[in-house]
Order: structure tokens, then sequence, then C-alpha cells
């Protein structure tokens, strides 16, 4: 990666690394169902990074296992965040995944998945898309003090992957001025990212789903996919999509907008069993269970 972050990162006193803690806007936030529909922006701009790129051509299964691997990437994000000591173990367990998965380009370049850039790049990705969410699909974006302080748990979270902190930026402005540098002067048009486009657009059918079945499979997930790549679209930075060719119009914007509005509305409604992916919820309802067997103790006769 040719765009590194400021170099006092280097002289900074970074954390420990330590599982992410209830009452963080990234505890109570990443686990809404709301999060996968920024993610698909975040994994595009993931393969406009070379290195990303080349790798995820050589060894994803992005193409022949889309629902597989989307499932397998979301829960293992949610472990990242909800899985305690264990999400440690996870982030481990995905640097071992890494450390074999090098390959050699059409033009002779070596990549290699762990070099510190691309590996960064992962979760920068991470951090525009979730304040891109909050941009489109939460009742307000946040604001420049919310926008530092969810930042700054990002660094936790870029400290248990190991990340060195060269490429860790000292603050969100740092942030947003790399980020856009990046986008600009680094990302590249792939075929891996035209691929990832056409795949969200059209959803295959789960590799069990029988023959006899696919067809009704492609109408009922038809709008799901023009859904996914509407908003993956829409939530790419400009400068993304000027180099991918995609057009994006203000009528565009003004729809995502209502669409945005509209679920800002309706998901709070939901019940939280329903707000929430799986092992957030149960994080959620489990950390609730310790809270209230912690007020017991405390308030036992002595």
């Amino acid at each position: 990666m040719t765009a590194s972050v400021a170099r006092e990162a280097t002289e900074r006193t970074l954390p420990p690394r330590r599982p992410i803690q209830p009452g963080t806007r990234m505890w109570d936030e990443t686990g809404l169902i709301t999060f996968s529909l920024t993610a698909g922006s975040a994994f595009l701009l993931q393969t406009m990074e070379p290195t990303i790129s080349a790798v995820v051509d050589e060894y994803s299964t992005f193409r022949t296992d889309p629902m597989g691997r989307a499932v397998r990437s979301l829960a293992s994000v949610m472990m990242w965040i909800y899985g305690g000591e264990e999400a440690l173990a996870e982030a481990d367990r995905l640097r071992e995944l890494h450390a074999s998965l090098n390959t050699t380009d059409a033009g002779g370049v070596r990549h290699t998945a762990l070099s510190s850039g691309p590996w960064a790049w992962v979760l920068h990705t991470g951090t525009f898309a979730f304040t891109e969410s909050a941009e489109y699909f939460a009742r307000r974006p946040l604001n420049v003090a919310e926008k530092e302080a969810y930042f700054q748990e990002t660094v936790q979270l870029m400290r248990n992957f190991s990340v060195p902190p060269k490429e860790i930026p000292a603050n969100y402005a740092a942030f947003e001025e790399f980020f856009a540098d990046t986008v600009a002067d680094h990302l590249v048009a792939t075929d891996t990212a035209r691929d990832y486009l056409r795949v969200i657009r059209s959803v295959a059918p789960p590799k069990q789903l029988p023959r006899a079945l696919r067809p009704a499979w492609k109408a009922a997930v038809a709008p799901v996919g023009w859904l996914q790549y509407f908003v993956t679209v829409g939530t790419t930075p400009e400068a993304a999509r000027e180099k991918l060719g995609l057009t994006w119009t203000a009528s565009d914007e003004r729809k995502l907008r209502a669409l945005g509005w509209l679920i800002a509305r309706i998901v709070p409604l939901l019940p939280e069993r329903l707000r929430y992916f799986p092992i957030a919820y149960e994080a959620r309802r489990l950390e609730r269970d310790r809270r209230r067997l912690r007020k017991m103790i405390d308030m036992r006769p002595i």
C-alpha cells in the first residue's frame, strides 16, 4: 500500500489487545441488520486495492459461493465485536488463515495478504462503511465528536488485528484525509471489483438448492440483488465510482435518501431479536443477564 498514515502513530501509546466492550457504539450498532447495507461498499473498496484484489481473485469463493462467503464473513465480523475473549482468537485465526494467501499478478507483482497496508485497509473500509450507514440509514448522521469517539473504538479493533501503528491514523480527521487520498491515488478499477458488482446484482442460489427450485429462487431474490447493488453503488465514494465507470444521478441519491429515511424509522420498531444478527443478539442478551446477576450479588445481605 503506497498511502500510509501519518508517522506520529509510532510515537503514540496505543491500547493493548482486548475485546470490544459493551456500551460502546461499536457494540451497540455493528450487530444491527442495517450493517449489511453498507458492507457491500466496504468490500467493493477492498477489491479495488491491488493486493486485496489479487488475493481475492485467487482465493475467494465470492463468485462460486456468494451466499456462503457472505454468511461466513458476516459471522466473522460479529465475532470481532461480540465474541468476548474469542474475538481475539478469531482475529488470530484470520491472520493465520491469510498468512499463506500470496499470489503474483499478471504483471509479475507479488502480493501478500498480510502486507500491513492491505491488511489495515480492510478495517479502514469498515470505518467508512459505519459512518456511511449512519449518514443514510440512521435518524441522523454522526457529528464530529461521535465520529472521533467511534474512530477511537476502531483503533482498538485494529490493535486486536495486529495492525501496525504506522497504518493507524491519529484521529478521525487524519483518517478522513488518508481515506480520501487512498481512494483517489491508490485504488484502481479491477476485474475483481467488477465481478463483485455483477455477483451481487444477481444473487446465486445455494449449492444445495435443487435445480427445479432455482427459477423460483431467482425471482424471489431479484429485489434483494437490486437493493444490494443500488445501496453499494450509492454508498461508494464518487471517486471510486468514477474509476469503475458507475453512474449515480441526483435522482438515485434522492431515492437512496428516501429509502434510508424509511429504514431508519422501521428498524427501531422491530423486536431486538429481529433488529440484530443472531450472534449480536445473544451477546447482548447474555450481557443483560450478567448485569442482573451482578446487581443481585451486590445487593445480597451480608
